[in-house]
């Protein structure tokens, strides 16, 4: 596996290397586009303790995504091009999380029957590596001498960042009304856990020009957090004499059952919480006010009518 991995990789760079070598075209061309606006909108899957697929839990795994509990997401960023390879974004996400054990296959966690949802709200700051692109642009004014060309913009990167996520479990009590967790410390904490998290997103995406200011793209990311709390189980079941009357029964929603007793194993602490991104990002370039100028001095140069 680890063979794979490494060939995977191997190729992947050259991969990267030729395609930038063949496809970036100038300073010129990618410097039309250094500042752009983003909008986005996706959907999200949350990898921890609740739901999941099938059989025993896969920590960071996709197969263990469970299709009924997707969520939306609502992107906003900025994005810029400091080099032909290289971009920063800044960006502001807001989503909704959520689990369910009822909708699992798998008999133990079915059984125990805890379920929740969060919105998520996450700033990020990421790098991003295009390792492949073609960037043209063709005559806008049709010079002598000159014959109309279609423009070209597509680009392939890979990102990784680092974030702070806000979030905040609920479930719904015994009365059916959605109630935090996060006050109630269903596992008997010493203190509430914290609402914030630290994040590390990473990715890899594409996107395509669609008209001389907009682009649209698909973006993949993976975002590990750094808590365990994002569904409200980690460790064991609590005592119940300990624990307020609301909280008895969203620690334990089958109290009574021997399986689930006091002390026995109710989440997994040695894996954090991770959640998936799949979003369909609309990018508009803020640096056309520029654009046109720029072109008509590199169409005019070319033409040999313009001296810098």
């Amino acid at each position: 596996m680890k063979k794979i991995t490494v060939f995977l990789f191997f190729s992947l760079f050259l991969f990267a290397l030729n395609g930038q070598h063949a496809n970036f075209n100038s300073q010129r061309n990618w410097s039309l586009h250094k500042k752009e606006l983003q909008i986005g909108f996706g959907a999200t899957q949350f990898n921890g303790d609740l739901g999941g697929a099938e059989g025993i839990g896969r920590d960071y795994s996709l197969k263990d995504i469970d299709w009924p509990s997707t969520g939306l997401a609502f992107w906003l960023g900025y994005r810029q091009r400091f080099h032909p390879y290289f971009a920063t974004t800044t960006s502001l996400c807001v989503f909704n999380l959520k689990g369910d054990d009822s909708l699992s296959e798998e008999v133990m966690r079915n059984t125990r029957n805890l379920h929740f949802r969060s919105i998520g709200i996450e700033i990020q700051q990421r790098l991003e590596f295009i390792f492949a692109a073609n960037e043209k642009f063709g005559s806008t004014y049709n010079l002598p001498g000159q014959y109309s060309k279609k423009n070209r913009s597509q680009q392939y990167y890979i990102f990784g960042g680092i974030g702070l996520c806000y979030f905040n479990p609920k479930a719904r009590n015994e009365d059916g009304e959605w109630t935090s967790l996060r006050k109630l410390r269903t596992e008997n904490q010493d203190k509430p856990y914290s609402p914030l998290t630290l994040t590390m997103p990473m990715g890899f995406g594409f996107r395509i020009g669609v008209s001389k200011t907009w682009r649209v793209g698909v973006e993949l990311a993976y975002v590990k957090t750094f808590t365990d709390y994002m569904d409200d189980v980690s460790t064991v079941y609590a005592d119940p004499i300990n624990l307020s009357p609301e909280a008895v029964y969203l620690a334990n929603p089958v109290s009574g059952n021997p399986s689930f007793a006091p002390g026995q194993q109710r989440g997994d602490p040695d894996q954090k919480d991770a959640y998936y991104h799949m979003n369909v990002v609309f990018t508009r370039n803020i640096t056309y006010k520029d654009y046109g100028r720029q072109r008509t001095k590199l169409n005019l140069k070319s033409a040999g009518r313009y001296k810098v």
